[in-house]
This record gives C-alpha cells, structure tokens and sequence, in this order.
C-alpha cells in the first residue's frame, strides 16, 4: 500500500511538473499579450529616451502590441528602477537603462538601492556612443596632445565640467591615462557643461556626439579627439583619441535594456529575442549612424560580461582618483 501511495504521488507531482511547463510555453508562446511598458531614468530627448522610444516602435510593430515609453527621471535613476522593481514581474515592465543607471552607480555608491547586476535579468545592449572631447576655442591648446602638455606643466590648475557622474568619471580616466591632475567641476546637465567650454568657464569636458556636433560646426568649441577605436560618421573630421596622441583611450555612453530578475525565464527568452532582433535590423544601423553611435547586437550574456567589466572599470578609477562615494 505504502509502495502505490508513493507511486501515486511521484505521478501526481511528474503531472504537475509536467502541466506547469506546459503552461509556461503557452505563456510564452502567446507573449505579449498586452500593452508593454518600457521605464526610461532620464526626460524626453536624453539619448536613452531616443533609443527607448525607436525600440518600442520596433517592438509594436514586430508584436502588434503597444509600447509605452514612460519618463521617471531624478535621484540617480533611483525613482526610476524601483519602479521596475516594484511592478509585477510578467515582462511587461522594461527598464531602458544606461552606463550610469547600471555601472557608474556601482561605483560611485557606498550602499545603493539596487544591485545593477543581481536584481536584473539583461536582455541586450542596445547601443554606445562615444564620448567627445570638447576644448574652448579661446583656449592655449588645439590638439589632445597640446592639452595633455598643458595639463602635465599645470597640475592643479587644469579643470574639467561634467554634466553628470558618467562624464565625471571620464574626466578621472583621462587624468588616469593621461597623467594629469584636472579638478572636476560639477554641472546639472551636459548642456551647462559644454555651455561653460564654449564660454572658457571651464577647460574641457566630455559629452555625447550629439549635444557638441552643432557648437563644434558653429566654432563654439573645438572637438579635439573621439574616445573610440575609430572615428565618427558624422564627425569624420575628428580623429579618434590613439590618433590624437593617447592610445587606447576610449569612453562610451551605453543603453541596455533589463527586466526584473524575478522574471520567468520563458518571457524574458522572448523578449531577448525580439530586443536583439531588433538591434540587428539595417534601420536601427542607419538610425544610430545618423547619432553618432553604433547598435549593440549581442544577446543577454554579452550585455551581462560588458556590464561587469563597466562596474569593474568604474570602481578601479573611483579608487584610484579618490573620488568620494555618496
């Protein structure tokens, strides 16, 4: 009796194993169903809004569902993932983040809110763009390499704006590779940044390809090199920065796409899929190149290995420039 009873129930529990795989791939075969939600850290027009909003165009197209774009910026990006976090864990909440929200923040927090890594489940790069090195035209150098000189005779009397913590960090890499000792000068915004280069304010600053392009074209600031391993489409004028004098240096504004790592495994499989599917299509090549910037197309393990190696590299110059923790 107690044989068949035990029988019994290994049977009963293979039936249930059984029916809930089932269901997931029903559950996934049907995703989505309805409306997706992608959360964006910044406000309208910030590059990760750019990209958020043509991926979920894609992405409506591709599954016939709506796909909302909702703008939660302030605290570091905080407000916005604790929404992510917060909502149900079904796939259809979306979290576009960027190097700030998911590395620079790793390093730059003694406790922070969320773990960039652990509480999230990637699903694909979506896409990077170089940071450019803008000078004020009124300044006693033209060139990367006059402005390391500069820097190196002048320790302590070079600075630099940043417009947010990423480009702040940039600044220290700089000095890192460089040898310099350039004081960072804080800014609420990339624009007041570049603003103060183009006024002499300030000596220098990194920022996106497309917030410097005009005032570049305008005369308002020099663009001296390009932290990339080659040059820009749209800038091609431009030399990279192992051009400019300073080999290997490079520095990249990224945006990701993640979903609560609570997330079944089948809808987030799905949704890899359809984000990576995307990152390949011809459009999003030409979209980015028009940017500045280049699509990611790797898939959620190479999102994962890139973002480790951000965090790890984030934290060494943290360290290393004494930069203070909040």
């Amino acid at each position: 009796m107690l044989h068949r009873r035990q029988l019994l129930a290994a049977l009963l529990a293979a039936a249930s194993v059984g029916a809930a795989g089932h269901q997931a791939e029903a559950r996934a075969e049907t995703f989505p169903s309805h409306p997706i939600k992608f959360v964006v850290p910044f406000g309208p027009g910030s590059g990760t809004d750019t990209s958020a909003r043509y991926f979920a165009r894609q992405l409506q197209t591709l599954t016939g569902q709506p796909v909302v774009v909702e703008n939660k910026p302030g605290a570091n990006g905080f407000i916005a993932v604790k929404s992510v976090l917060s909502a149900p864990a079904d796939g259809y909440t979306v979290f576009i983040g960027s190097n700030s929200t998911l590395a620079v923040n790793a390093a730059l927090f003694k406790a922070l809110p969320y773990d960039p890594v652990k509480d999230f489940a990637p699903l694909t790069m979506m896409m990077r763009s170089p940071a450019m090195l803008a000078v004020s035209p009124k300044a006693p150098y033209s060139t990367l390499k006059d402005l390391i000189a500069y820097g190196r005779a002048n320790p302590g009397k070079v600075n630099f704006g940043a417009g947010s913590a990423g480009y702040q960090l940039m600044g220290e890499l700089l000095n890192d590779a460089a040898g310099l000792k350039a004081v960072h000068v804080p800014f609420k915004g990339a624009s007041d940044a570049i603003t103060a280069v183009a006024s002499g304010t300030v000596d220098y600053t990194f920022a996106e390809v497309t917030a410097v392009q005009e005032l570049a074209k305008d005369g308002r600031v020099k663009v001296v090199a390009v932290a990339s391993d080659q040059r820009v489409g749209t800038s091609p004028d431009v030399p990279t920065a192992t051009e400019a004098g300073l080999p290997g240096f490079e520095a990249y504004t990224w945006v990701g796409a993640m979903v609560s790592a609570k997330t079944p495994p089948a809808e987030t499989a799905r949704l890899a899929e359809l984000f990576t599917q995307i990152s390949k299509m011809p459009d999003t090549r030409a979209f980015y190149e028009r940017l500045g910037a280049t699509p990611m197309t790797g898939g959620p393990s190479q999102m994962q290995e890139f973002q480790k190696n951000e965090i790890a590299l984030w934290q060494r110059i943290v360290k290393k420039a004494g930069v203070p923790q909040q």
